[in-house]
């Protein structure tokens, strides 16, 4: 145990930070390796590892300068096997050694420091007709104890989340856009901001989301965009003054809902397709239910990087849902 005022001997701290970062130090063979018929094939992390040891994706780093494929590639072996940053560079050390591949690998101090400028490109599938979204919203930790420890033991200290904002395709379930914004932001404000991620010349279809989104601001953005707003009416949501196109579109959902009920009209629109993206959170939370980054801009690299993450499993392949009753 260490005093207040004691002296610490921190000439071994050197060896032991070294020794920590190649610590995680592994061989990982290829899948033909040891594979017999019979056995279940390699789970879609070690198909996604595979990828990211590629020789096409591992930048090369020079003495002065580090590539931003390279970076991205350390953060994202980082976000994918739940590792801190010195573990991270032991990693891929080993993955280069491993490919006989003669590369410098960026220190942890220097990853930490390129997280926050870092520009990440999100890959997409683009599939044919209008692009029909679904939107919602989450939280996620980033301080404080967890659920368990919070119910169990009462919550010590303070607790602090961020939300993060997802527009869904339903024909690829590829993520689109994402925002990431404090959780004392509102869903509705966010909307516009995700359709502007969207091209221009891109057609949206329709725009899929919950009560929370029945604003004037989220019907105007989506007319538009020259789609279509498939949003419920508030329980007690009353008409608008129609003076734009944004309210008389809205006032037709409102006199659809009270004619034939919220139940029928959520089964007519196909309404209920918005739960694919509240599935599509249990994903993102896949990866680890809080980030470890702390600054708001290296948050917001971690969690683009989770869904670029998630865009290259659906790529890999997903169900195919059919129904029979």
């Amino acid at each position: 145990m260490i005093s207040y005022g004691q002296k610490i001997d921190r000439s071994g701290w050197g060896s032991q930070g070294k020794a920590k970062s190649f610590e995680l130090a592994v061989l990982i063979w290829p899948p033909s390796a040891h594979h017999h018929p019979g056995q279940r094939h390699e789970r879609p992390r070690m198909k996604a590892l595979h990828m990211l040891a590629a020789g096409h994706l591992l930048a090369k780093i020079t003495k002065n300068t580090c590539v931003s494929g390279g970076i991205h590639t350390c953060l994202t072996i980082k976000v994918l096997f739940k590792l801190p940053l010195r573990q991270t560079t032991g990693m891929v050390a080993s993955l280069l050694k491993l490919a006989d591949l003669d590369w410098a690998v960026p220190d942890y101090t220097t990853l930490c420091r390129r997280q926050k400028t870092l520009a990440v490109q999100i890959p997409y599938r683009r599939a044919d007709g209008p692009l029909n979204l679904l939107v919602d919203s989450t939280g996620i930790k980033f301080l404080g104890d967890g659920e368990w420890q919070a119910c169990k033991h009462g919550v010590q200290g303070r607790r602090q989340w961020r939300k993060v904002h997802l527009a869904m395709d339903t024909a690829t379930s590829d993520i689109r856009a994402v925002e990431f914004t404090p959780s004392s932001d509102g869903d509705s404000p966010v909307l516009p901001e995700l359709l502007d991620q969207i091209p221009e010349g891109e057609e949206i279809g329709t725009v899929t989301a919950d009560g929370a989104y029945d604003t004037r601001r989220c019907h105007t953005a989506i007319i538009d965009r020259q789609a279509t707003a498939i949003i419920p009416i508030r329980k007690n949501g009353r008409p608008w003054k129609e003076d734009c196109p944004a309210a008389i579109a809205r006032n037709e959902t409102l006199r659809a809902t009270r004619h034939y009920g919220r139940a029928f009209w959520k089964r007519w629109t196909g309404y209920h397709v918005r739960s694919r993206i509240e599935a599509k959170m249990r994903c993102l939370k896949a990866f680890g239910e809080r980030i470890a980054a702390r600054d708001p801009d290296r948050q917001t690299a971690e969690i683009q990087i989770r869904v670029a993450l998630m865009n290259r499993f659906s790529a890999l392949g997903t169900a195919e849902i059919v129904r029979v009753a």
